[in-house]
């Protein structure tokens, strides 16, 4: 079954970092891209980042740009995101998602997604 876990999440201060991973299965990550996607209660999933099987082509929210960076290590079926000078606005569930055949922003476009790990920054 194909399975994604993220870890990482957190409560930190304005300015601060945290790393998310996503670990998944074999069948979830070969060949596709993976992406990166935050919600808040009320609101609709936001994209935040994506990245391709070959890490060649990789695309940001813009309210991210310049201070989260995403990357993956196929070999062991993982992607990271490093978020630096984190935001209160950065506040959210983060979830992972992987199956599309390229990176995109359309959460509809992802066919696995895992259960979110929550980020908190505090001002």
């Amino acid at each position: 079954q194909a399975q994604l876990v993220e870890s990482g999440g957190g409560s930190v201060q304005a300015g601060g970092s945290l790393r998310l991973s996503c670990a998944g299965s074999g069948r979830t990550f070969s060949s596709n891209a993976v992406g990166w996607f935050r919600q808040v209660p009320g609101k609709e999933r936001e994209f935040v980042a994506a990245i391709s099987w070959s890490t060649i082509t990789i695309s940001y929210a813009d309210s991210v740009k310049g201070r989260f960076t995403i990357s993956r290590d196929n070999a062991k079926n993982t992607v990271y995101l490093q978020m630096n000078s984190l935001k209160p606005e950065d506040t959210a569930v983060y979830y992972c998602a992987a199956g599309a055949p390229a990176p995109t922003s359309l959460y509809g476009e992802y066919k696995y997604w895992g259960q979110g790990t929550q980020v908190t920054v505090s001002s």
